[in-house]
C-alpha cells in the first residue's frame, strides 16, 4: 500500500478508535449519522460519495477529500469522474481551493499507485 494512503488510515482509524472510546453519545451519533448517510437509498452510494467529495473540496477539509476519494476508488470511480467532480467542487469553491485540488490529485495517484 502507497506509504500516504497507509499512513491516512492507521491515523484516521487509531484516532476515531481513542475518539470513539471515550463514550460520548453525541460524537457516536454524529459518527453513526454520517456512516448511514453514505448507505445506498435513492441516490447510488457512487453519487453520495461524489457529493461528499464536492462538499468536502468546497469546504476545503482535506481529510474529508482523501476519505471520500479512497472511497470513490474502491466503488471504481474512474480519474475522469474524480476530475470533473473537483472541477465542481473547485468552481463553487473559488480559487481558495486549488491547493486542495493539487493534495486531491496527489492523493488520488498514490490510490492508483497501491
Amino acid at each position: 500500500m502507497n506509504n500516504k494512503v497507509k499512513e491516512f488510515n492507521e491515523y484516521r482509524s487509531r484516532m476515531n478508535d481513542m475518539i470513539l472510546s471515550d463514550d460520548n453519545k453525541i460524537i457516536k451519533r454524529i459518527f453513526n449519522l454520517d456512516t448511514n448517510a453514505f448507505k445506498e437509498g435513492h441516490l447510488p452510494v457512487k453519487t453520495k460519495e461524489l457529493l461528499g467529495l464536492v462538499a468536502s473540496t468546497v469546504l476545503r477539509c482535506d481529510d474529508c477529500i482523501a476519505y471520500h476519494l479512497e472511497t470513490c476508488y474502491k466503488l471504481g470511480v474512474t480519474k475522469e469522474e474524480i476530475m470533473e467532480t473537483m472541477s465542481i467542487g473547485t468552481l463553487i469553491g473559488g480559487t481558495i481551493v486549488i491547493p486542495h485540488l493539487r493534495r486531491a490529485v496527489e492523493y488520488w495517484e498514490a490510490l492508483e499507485q497501491q
